[in-house]
């Protein structure tokens, strides 16, 4: 597992771990993408040395796919790339999954690594919940 599986793992993991609902979508989003990974299977390739290992984990949502494993989610998810924290992009998102019925939950946020340095922010966005679910709302947890 990469390093951006790895924080996403350990992360969604906190929230998900007592979780019984399966309809559980997951939405995540960051700024660089896979390039920690990218730039190891650059450096492998130019060593004559390419893994597969590696080389699955090119792909952000790779991560998607290990949460969706672990937890067994059937449902719909999406990676997005930007160049900062966007939360009017999970907002829309995730209430639209939940107003039209594609999931009972879902699982957003932000996880970001790269160069060593990471960033996760992840929350359950449900019907009802502790948190009022709003733009203003996820700026201010974030």
């Amino acid at each position: 597992m990469d390093s951006l599986s790895k924080l996403t793992f350990i992360a969604s993991e906190v929230l998900l771990k007592d979780e019984s609902e399966k309809d559980i979508a997951l939405v995540l989003s960051n700024r660089a993408s896979s390039l920690d990974t990218d730039r190891k299977h650059q450096n492998a390739i130019e060593n004559g040395f390419a893994s597969p290992a590696v080389f699955v984990y090119t792909l952000p949502n790779i991560c998607l796919g290990e949460i969706s494993i672990r937890h067994q989610l059937f449902s719909e998810n999406g990676f997005f790339v930007f160049d900062r924290f966007t939360p009017d992009i999970l907002f829309d998102y995730s209430e639209n999954l939940i107003s039209e019925e594609k999931a009972k939950k879902v699982l957003c946020g932000w996880v970001d690594f790269d160069n060593g340095k990471y960033d996760a922010f992840l929350y359950i966005v449900a019907n009802n919940g502790t948190f009022v679910h709003s733009i203003s709302e996820i700026t201010r947890l974030y």
